[in-house]
């Protein structure tokens, strides 16, 4: 408990508890109770969620700042922006009204990363002046931006997002590393190996089989994870190869889980934070 850390000042490996490690909305403090409890270092939060504590529950940036503060615990990281590629219609009003509320969490939470998601529905050529000019816009924030590839969009790789980033080339644009999306992918290590490991902006842990649940990619990966350490994967492989790049950002916990879900927030979190602590040990990372 006591004062909130600057969420620009966290590195490796401190830890922070994605907000999808819980439901979408609701029980906003307890989710920050858990996470304190757990040691986490901050959280992330949805950007529609921060809109419904501020518009439906009424609570003020005063509020919000205070219930961060009570717990000591920070802002972290800001999920997740679609559309940032459009130029007009109805993908760039929904943009542009997400980055609004992304810009004005930054600047009444404190914030350190802005991840964003494909696809994108355009030429390449106008998705990296899209990313740039959205990288421009944030960095006017204080925020990084990190590109998430996903096997079901067409930024499917590290690879592909890598293409985006360099051609960018800004000094605020990197990517989101998470392991599920590495390992449920491409599971290419030189790509990873091929990324300018101080542009991973994040680092997003979890577990999990290695043979789907279930056939839909998408809906496997919303509901099916496990806690680092208790699945297939090679979390400490992960972690040692991050270490090996130079990655300095913090460790997310991204553990969705419907079972989690239905459990007490303080025991998912610390189920969480135990499993990580454990990885980081075994990986030499602690």
């Amino acid at each position: 408990m006591g004062t909130a850390r600057d969420p620009r000042a966290l590195t490796w490996p401190d830890l922070v508890w994605s907000h999808f490690s819980r439901p979408r909305f609701g029980a906003f403090d307890e989710r920050l109770a858990a996470a304190a409890a757990a040691g986490f270092a901050g959280i992330g939060l949805y950007l529609y969620e921060y809109e419904r504590l501020r518009d439906e529950e009424g609570r003020s940036a005063a509020d919000l700042v205070a219930a961060f503060d009570r717990h000591g615990l920070c802002l972290a990281e800001l999920e997740a922006l679609k559309g940032w590629w459009a130029v007009d219609g109805q993908a760039a009003a929904d943009s542009a009204h997400a980055q609004s509320l992304a810009f004005e969490m930054a600047e009444v939470l404190g914030a350190r990363y802005l991840q964003v998601i494909g696809p994108y529905d355009c030429s390449f050529d106008q998705a990296v002046t899209q990313f740039a000019g959205l990288c421009d816009r944030a960095a006017e924030h204080g925020l990084l931006v990190g590109i998430e590839w996903l096997p079901y969009t067409n930024i499917a790789t590290a690879a592909d997002a890598q293409r985006i980033v360099d051609a960018a080339g800004r000094p605020n644009g990197g990517y989101c590393a998470d392991i599920w999306h590495h390992t449920r992918g491409a599971n290419d290590l030189e790509m990873l190996r091929a990324l300018d490991g101080e542009r991973i902006f994040a680092v997003q842990m979890d577990d999990g089989p290695l043979a789907p649940t279930i056939d839909d990619y998408k809906a496997d990966c919303l509901a099916y994870r496990m806690p680092p350490g208790e699945g297939e994967f090679d979390c400490v492989g992960f972690i040692r190869l991050m270490q090996s790049l130079g990655v300095t950002a913090p460790i997310s916990l991204e553990v969705a889980s419907t079972a989690l879900w239905a459990l007490p927030a303080a025991q998912t979190a610390h189920r969480a934070a135990d499993g990580m602590r454990a990885v980081l040990a075994a990986a030499g990372a602690a």
